[in-house]
């Protein structure tokens, strides 16, 4: 079967034709998928599976203060990991998207998984900081390499009629990936941590047996030249305006986006008072730690809360639940730049929510308004660039589509852990709050308390219990300010949007 796309002026009739065809027309363009599709998608959801099994602890291992077996790295070697994590992820496909086309999708997908199954068992086997740096980039690279040849596959099999429903299936597929993911790490953890990372390379060693389903999807790129040749390519694309202008757009986005995962867990961890709400859950999803002897025990400091993932997990929850629907819906009665802008708009309003309480309750409203506004912009960011690229660059176009990533995620993530570990974090402002009340200089209250035992130690000199002392740490020094600046980074790229959409409008694919 051909999956070449047809000419775009065609493509955008057929759109306008399909927006009156009802619900039972989405159903018509799910059961049109091909099996090239949806093998893509299991992929995907297998690879996430893993990835964000990690993404979402792996704060608290590098850098909780109190994780007896964490690594104790500090806010700022975190956000020193996590900037180059996003160089090296999202910079890379520019260049893999363009060889996956060249080379063909299925080798470079077989390269990808022993790329990240690599990058698990270092990160599960290093402590040294560097060492453990070399295990992140490593799965970061596998990340990178893997996925522009899974998008452009299913990409392939995907026209204009059916794009909405074929990327609102992808995300939800993602996020199935990504919801489960969490609670697995969180399970795994129970036996320890190098258990989450063998875990997850196991995860994505399944797609081997993926992989040998299906035959190869045509590219339709040319497969002449060397990796010179792809690469002179692919900066030649990229500096067309239109292209660059959208790319500085998404930046700011996931300037913010990405705290959800980078600040927010340990955000919940350090302030978020869950206990109401622990009390009727089920003792799987509470949080735990480990004690002197290793083993995992329910962390009562402050009553029994929800474990960090749970929470987070809301985010997967929602988009695994609505995203289909509401792609469909605004597939049929939005633009994709005016649903793109109306989710950056909800996403911001969602992370200035967060700071407002100390309690659950406000935190997970954020979540799920940041939730809403993340389906509504995010698929229409990678179906926007997938309608706008020509028939033969389709990987590299999603490979474009990270480079937003490079940006927006890695000076988010060095100015998260920055903002986080001055202003945010509880250990680092325990030692502030002695520092202050004793008049000692901070650097002397950290060399003889240590961030690791600082919040037991004013604790006990106030003599409060864990949730009334969190309480006067959370009223002195307000730390969920350190959302906001976030969420004006999402304000200005909603800003930047509106001006791109003015000189879009001429543009017909960016009418569909």
């Amino acid at each position: 079967m051909c999956f070449n796309v047809e000419h775009r002026r065609t493509m955008v009739m057929q759109v306008s034709q399909n927006k009156s065809g009802g619900l039972s027309n989405l159903w018509a363009q799910i059961a049109a998928l091909v099996w090239p599709f949806w093998v893509a998608n299991i992929m995907e959801m297998f690879e996430r599976l893993a990835y964000y099994g990690v993404r979402v602890v792996i704060p608290i291992y590098i850098c909780q203060a109190d994780e007896v077996s964490g690594l104790h790295f500090t806010q700022s070697d975190k956000g020193f990991i996590y900037l180059w994590w996003a160089i090296v992820q999202s910079v890379l496909p520019v260049f893999t998207g363009g060889a996956a086309d060249r080379y063909g999708y299925k080798n470079q997908i077989r390269f990808a998984i022993v790329l990240k199954m690599i990058g698990y068992v270092m990160m599960a086997t290093q402590r040294d900081f560097w060492m453990f740096f070399a295990g992140c980039m490593t799965l970061a690279a596998g990340t990178a390499v893997f996925k522009p040849p899974v998008q452009a596959t299913f990409s392939r099999t995907l026209n204009d009629s059916n794009s909405g429903a074929g990327w609102g299936l992808f995300y939800m597929v993602v996020n199935i990936g990504g919801g489960f993911g969490p609670p697995i790490a969180h399970f795994l953890y129970g036996y320890s941590w190098a258990a989450v990372f063998y875990g997850c390379a196991v995860m994505v060693a399944v797609n081997f047996f993926w992989l040998s389903t299906y035959k190869e999807v045509d590219s339709g790129g040319k497969k002449e030249g060397n990796l010179l040749d792809v690469a002179k390519l692919t900066l030649r694309n990229i500096i067309r305006p239109k292209l660059l202008f959208f790319i500085a757009i998404m930046s700011a986005f996931w300037a913010g986006f990405t705290q959800l995962f980078d600040v927010m867990p340990n955000y919940i961890v350090d302030w978020v008072d869950s206990s109401t709400l622990a009390s009727q859950l089920p003792e799987f999803m509470l949080k735990t730690t480990k004690n002197g002897a290793g083993e995992k025990v329910l962390d009562v400091a402050r009553g029994f809360q929800v474990d960090q993932s749970w929470l987070i997990n809301i985010n997967a929850l929602m988009i695994v639940l609505l995203v289909v629907p509401l792609s469909w819906l605004v597939n049929n009665h939005m633009r994709r730049l005016t649903s793109i802008f109306l989710g950056m708009a909800v996403s911001a309003v969602g992370l200035m929510m967060v700071p407002q309480s100390f309690g659950w309750v406000v935190c997970v409203v954020g979540i799920v308004l940041f939730s809403l506004g993340e389906m509504l912009a995010s698929p229409k960011m990678s179906e926007y660039l997938a309608v706008i690229a020509p028939a033969d660059q389709k990987a590299l176009y999603m490979g474009y589509s990270n480079i937003p990533f490079a940006f927006g995620w890695g000076y988010g993530a060095w100015y998260g852990g920055q903002i986080y570990g001055q202003l945010g974090e509880k250990a680092t402002l325990a030692l502030r709050y002695v520092s202050e009340s004793t008049g000692l200089p901070q650097w002397l209250v950290n060399i003889g308390i240590g961030p690791e035992k600082s919040f037991e130690f004013v604790q006990t000199a106030i003599g409060k219990n864990a949730t009334d002392t969190t309480l006067l740490l959370w009223n002195k020094y307000q730390p969920g300010q350190v959302w906001y600046p976030f969420a004006y980074f999402i304000f200005a790229a909603a800003v930047g949007l509106i001006i791109y959409n003015h000189f879009a409008k001429k543009w017909a694919e960016a009418n569909a």
